[in-house]
């Protein structure tokens, strides 16, 4: 009798990727590169065109010290160096502006994506009617100016004929001539409410979108499963809309970030220092003490905070370029 070998057959070797496979794998990746910048360019140009030369203006000024002097001579500013900077860099309220710019925008982001979520969530689940209402009703808020909209929360919270303390004071509370501004984080509270009510439309019908690409089959097996709500939002939802959120939450960064319309309109033209952002801060030190140099050397620093958010949302776009 002869002896049978129960040992498992060896595994086949794997095989090695042909060398002129590999490499057109990496000549097609390097086309489509190639094609993506090709197709960025005219946007790359135009936004040299419009902001290369104001902003290359603006970092010479913030190496100069431009005073009225020159401002209506026409003389050339003397240079300064590093100086606007280094005043900057060491100054106790510029550091407390910038912390609160930077509050100001993880509260109020934070506030937004969630309540566009929550929105996009719930657009879901209503008929296509009341659908199509919410979207109109959005994009109603969405195209009115921020101008507009500050002057109406103006308005709405006025010390003396604001709709909010007339509805408080008939609910058997003292708001009868309460002013929102004088404490500052009821301030911060109307100023973020403004900001966040007038960037929920984008969020909500970008997310809502978003969801179309969520199968329902996976949902509804899921659900057979046994996972409830949370678990399949948490575990398939979130994860799929992950590259949306990261491009809405970064675009939402930047404009926050640049908070000026909101509350320079609500503080009627003159944010105390508690309510001063950067934007606002970089405008009142060039031209309501005409510190303009010191003013520009502001907002080159704000530029360069926001440089790396800029980057990072560019990142993402091309990766999902690259994954599409």
């Amino acid at each position: 009798m002869h002896a049978v070998d129960s040992r498992p057959a060896p595994a086949p070797a794997p095989q090695a990727t042909p060398p002129k496979t590999a490499k057109r794998v990496r000549s097609r990746s390097q086309r489509d590169s190639g094609v993506a910048w090709l197709l960025s360019l005219p946007t790359l140009l135009i936004l040299i065109a419009m902001l290369g030369y104001p902003l290359y203006r603006m970092i010479v000024l913030s190496f100069q010290n431009m005073r009225l002097r020159e401002l209506f001579s026409g003389a050339t500013p003397p240079w300064a160096g590093v100086d606007q900077y280094t005043k900057a860099l060491t100054d106790s309220v510029f550091w407390g502006v910038v912390g609160r710019t930077a509050g100001f925008t993880v509260v109020s982001v934070t506030l937004s994506v969630l309540a566009g979520l929550g929105i996009a969530l719930l657009m879901r689940r209503v008929t296509r009617g009341v659908r199509m209402f919410m979207m109109i009703a959005m994009m109603f808020v969405w195209a009115l100016p921020q101008l507009v909209a500050a002057q109406a929360f103006r308005w709405l919270t006025d010390s003396d004929f604001g709709v909010l303390n007339y509805v408080l004071t008939q609910l058997g509370l003292d708001y009868s001539t309460h002013s929102w501004f004088v404490n500052p984080w009821e301030g911060w509270a109307v100023i973020t409410a403004l900001v966040v009510w007038a960037g929920i439309p984008f969020l909500a019908i970008s997310l809502s979108a978003g969801l179309t690409q969520v199968p329902k089959e996976l949902l509804e097996a899921a659900t057979v499963d046994g996972a409830n709500p949370w678990q399949s939002l948490r575990n398939i939802t979130l994860p799929i809309l992950k590259p949306l959120l990261m491009i809405v939450t970064t675009l939402s960064v930047i404009w926050n970030f640049g908070l000026f319309t909101q509350n320079w309109a609500l503080r009627d033209g003159h944010p105390e220092p508690v309510y001063q952002t950067l934007a606002t801060y970089s405008y009142t030190q060039a031209f309501g003490r005409s510190i303009y140099s010191y003013g520009s050397a502001i907002s080159v620093i704000t530029v360069l905070l926001m440089f790396g958010v800029m980057v990072f949302y560019i990142r993402q776009m091309f990766k999902i370029g690259e994954v599409d």
